[in-house]
């Protein structure tokens, strides 16, 4: 088995996770969904455990990569922050899709371990990230800045979740308009 069938296995599970969390994630369903025998996925994931561990790793990986692409494209740590509720918002344009974080994180008490260590790295990135430009910023001071991100985190999280509830992308950006004006993520 070629690691481009893991890759598309991969992928296929992440689509999966964002749209039905860990529970959505089935065997027999992604491997139809690449072409390949059940068995096959097996090949490179033992269990699911192993395989939804993997796609959540991957998912804060590539939201690592996109939050530092976010740094180094912003004119400033200021506008690094404001551009940060798009991650959010790119998931919701994609067939109202949800943050496979946030998903599983709802599903927290059925994860195994394995799972719920990457589900936390993907907090702990966001909010290492939100923190290092709030400060760079000087919009608190640093003894404040992981308090302040965690708060960011969570506010732009819930407001993809409300907009995916509702199937409302312009709600997603009226929140983000109003933590905004309240003085919660930068203007």
């Amino acid at each position: 088995m070629s690691s481009g069938y893991k890759e598309a296995i991969l992928a296929a599970a992440k689509r999966t996770a964002m749209a039905h969390g860990y529970s959505g994630l089935n065997f027999r369903d992604l491997a139809a969904e690449v072409g390949i025998k059940a068995a096959s996925v097996y090949y490179h994931f033992p269990g699911k455990a192993e395989l939804g561990a993997a796609v959540a790793k991957r998912y804060w990986e590539d939201i690592a990569t996109d939050l530092e692409a976010i740094s180094d494209e912003a004119a400033d740590p200021l506008d690094g922050l404001r551009r940060y509720p798009e991650i959010f918002r790119i998931s919701l344009q994609n067939d109202n899709r949800m943050c496979l974080s946030s998903f599983m994180t709802a599903e927290y008490d059925d994860l195994p371990d394995t799972v719920k260590h990457e589900v936390r790295a993907f907090a702990d990135v966001n909010v290492a990230w939100l923190s290092k430009l709030l400060t760079a910023a000087s919009v608190v001071k640093a003894a404040d800045s992981e308090g302040r991100a965690r708060a960011i985190y969570a506010a732009v999280a819930g407001a993809q979740l409300m907009a995916r509830g509702r199937a409302d992308l312009p709600l997603f950006d009226t929140l983000i308009a109003n933590y905004r004006a309240a003085g919660l993520l930068p203007a």
